[in-house]
């Protein structure tokens, strides 16, 4: 059956920004005006179609990313509705990686926030072409120009309006666009009608002055059009959307948008963006890989259906009328249902019984899935969060996703003996949908150990241990996820001498262990020793030298940023042995560790908190006394931001006390920043 749409009308968008800057009210309205939905949904009512999970409904927030699918002047635009909060940054990750553009969401009042910083870098990572859309124009303190000087500052962006509004706040009534040099005037409380009139002349120098400013950073990017504007030709309409096109899908500006989701203003105009200026499949081009049995050989998929068949596996998520689904984004060729395909990852087989396209928590079975789409999968029994899936004649390895790790611990168990191996069961289905999610079994307690990227983050999975998977837990306190490290460099000699019967086993090394560089991780360096030795003996090395790295000397917690490296060893050709040459490096390393001036380090967060001018001092001097480092204060309109470095031991419990020191008018937010020595206060 060939494909209903062709690739070039396929767009694959993303909407992020930072919590409740109107993400998933914008994507209702989207819904909404393409015929997908035949009414509207409002988060604070709990009645968003995107919205579907119960503890989204009860707090207002999105916590799971949601697919579907609309379509809008003859282009099909499949839609990813991202989490704003930072417990929930990667299900944003996920999504970018398999994203051709996105929507980055302003509140016109707030303007840049700091997970609209995270998301915005987190594209920038994956080269993924952005529209701006300035949202909530209506509300008393919104500033366009604002936002965009924002964007420039703490973005590193070059933002170029294509509208500006048309009044602002309580007076704002539509949006001029500078394109077609038209004002769109809202006439209905759906956004459904509206007049298309001149620019009015309260408005008309402001407008010429950014489009003059458009103009300009259009034909900068073509050498034609700056020759022609340079000698004062005019630019037509047509020219500016083929350059603004150009401009955007390679990153060289940013084009904003703004309107009023609430107020249904400014949504049409977007999605008219969306098809216009941001890339299909095609534009994007080829995808890279890597050949599974010669992983330094680069390979290419371009995005044709008859190309072998090529797609990653992006997201787990558990349904409960059909089970476990795997969402795949196809980069090439085609899957009809019933076929089966190779998980290169693992070297698994699995088979495609049926393939659905998504609608939020509804699904559509559908009997293909071509280039460019985004699909799920459902009993896939192998596949985990960033696998490649492909065509067993043609194999190719995709770059994965990779994630933060967790830093914050708690403890569960089942109320129930009964419950308990249900408690196992339904926390490795957790663990399998969301990869910033991890549990283990403590050896010296036999407590269960949960991990998170925060107590919101933790406090939605016990919930849903509750709700869907009916295993009710008791949970102790959240507990710091500590690390260590050292901080100083040291070499210690170790060896191993055994005989048994006729056969003796010999290894003897000398290994160095130094401070490695910031997030660096575990370093291992044997490749650069200019002794002789066998390649499995320095392969034998490095795994003993990692497993002793393992575990620190202080406290047992994991260790960070350390490299060791093989110094000298001793070889014997007769006794030499794999499993001795482990042994000795573990030694060896763990002794090294302990007279390198190990440290415990834990982990720093950057904290924003917004205030009225008049807390400002209480704020500051909370922070401090949890031994946060202030590191600026800026003015946001009537309001003032701290930002400081706040360890994550003392944030458990902040925002009562932040409500409290401000009478509830303050706010904050959190952003894992880095580890640092713990000074005492562990």
């Amino acid at each position: 059956m060939p494909r209903s749409v062709a690739i070039e009308h396929v767009r694959n968008i993303g909407i992020m920004a930072h919590i409740d800057a109107g993400k998933t009210t914008t994507t209702e309205r989207i819904l909404f005006y393409t015929g997908v939905l035949h009414r509207m949904g409002e988060v604070h009512e709990g009645t968003a179609f995107m919205d579907y999970m119960d503890q989204e409904k009860e707090r207002g927030i999105t916590i799971t990313s949601a697919a579907t699918t609309c379509t809008w002047r003859d282009t099909t635009i499949n839609i990813i509705d991202t989490p704003g909060h930072v417990d929930f940054t990667a299900e944003v990750q996920r999504s970018l990686r398999v994203l051709d553009g996105a929507i980055a969401l302003y509140c016109a009042v707030a303007g840049v926030e700091p997970q609209s910083e995270t998301v915005w870098h987190q594209a920038s990572q994956y080269h993924v072409p952005r529209i701006a859309f300035v949202n909530k124009m209506d509300r008393v303190g919104a500033n366009f120009d604002r936002v965009l000087a924002m964007m420039r500052d703490r973005l590193g962006a070059r933002p170029v309006a294509l509208q500006v509004p048309y009044g602002a706040e309580d007076t704002f009534r539509g949006v001029i666009d500078l394109v077609d040099e038209v004002c769109y005037l809202y006439t209905s409380d759906d956004g459904l009608s509206f007049d298309v009139v001149a620019i009015p002349e309260d408005a008309v120098e402001y407008a010429a002055k950014m489009r003059m400013a458009l103009v300009e950073a259009v034909a900068e990017t073509d050498d034609a059009l700056l020759e022609r504007y340079l000698t004062g030709d005019s630019i037509s309409p047509e020219e500016l959307r083929t350059g603004i096109r150009s401009g955007t899908i390679h990153l060289k500006f940013t084009p904003v948008l703004c309107g009023s989701s609430f107020k249904n203003k400014g949504v049409q105009q977007l999605l008219d963006a969306v098809v216009a200026y941001l890339p299909s499949p095609r534009d994007v081009g080829h995808v890279h890989g890597f050949d599974v049995k010669q992983p330094d050989r680069d390979i290419t998929r371009a995005p044709d259906d008859d190309q072998p068949f090529a797609a990653l596996a992006f997201k787990i998520l558990s349904d409960p009328f059909v089970g476990r689904l795997t969402f795949l984004r196809v980069y090439s060729g085609t899957l009809k249902a019933g076929e089966q395909i190779t998980n290169v990852t693992n070297d698994k087989k699995e088979r495609a019984g049926k393939i659905l396209r998504m609608h939020a928590n509804r699904r559509e079975e559908i009997e293909a899935a071509y280039a460019g789409d985004i699909v799920a999968i459902p009993a896939m029994r192998f596949t985990r969060t960033g696998d490649t899936l492909c065509d067993a004649k043609a194999p190719i390895l995709l770059e994965p996703i990779q994630f933060a790790a967790p830093v914050i611990n708690q403890s569960i168990e089942a109320k129930t003996l009964a419950d308990q191996d249900k408690l196992a069961e339904s926390l490795h289905r957790l663990s399998e949908e969301d990869p910033t999610f991890r549990f283990h079994i403590d050896t010296e307690s036999g407590q269960t150990i949960i991990s998170g990227v925060g107590e919101l983050h933790l406090e939605i999975l016990v919930d849903r241990l509750k709700r869907e998977f009916n295993v009710p837990v008791k949970v102790g306190k959240p507990q710091v996820a500590y690390r260590e490290t050292v901080s100083a460099s040291a070499q210690h000699h170790g060896e191993f001498v055994r005989s048994a019967g006729a056969k003796s086993q010999f290894a003897k090394v000398v290994i160095e262990v130094m401070p490695g560089e910031r997030g660096s991780g575990l370093q291992v360096d044997v490749k650069n020793y200019s002794g002789a030795l066998p390649s499995q003996y320095l392969a034998s090395i490095e795994q003993g030298a990692r497993e002793a790295l393992n575990v620190g000397p202080l406290a047992g917690y994991p260790m960070i940023d350390v490299m060791a490296v093989l110094r000298e060893a001793e070889y014997n050709e007769e006794d030499a042995t794999e499993m001795a040459y482990a042994i000795a490096a573990s030694i060896a390393t763990k002794d090294a560790v302990r007279q390198a001036s190990p440290v415990i380090m834990e982990p720093i967060f950057r904290v924003e908190v917004v205030t009225p001018e008049e807390y400002v001092g209480e704020v500051i001097a909370d922070l401090s006394s949890r031994y946060g480092r202030i590191e600026g204060i800026a003015t946001r309109d009537i309001l003032q931001v701290v930002t400081a470095a706040v360890p994550l031991s003392q944030l458990f419990g902040y925002v009562t006390q932040l409500r409290s020191l401000t009478q509830g008018r303050g706010s904050y937010t959190m952003v894992f920043s880095h580890y640092e020595p713990a000074v005492g206060r562990r």
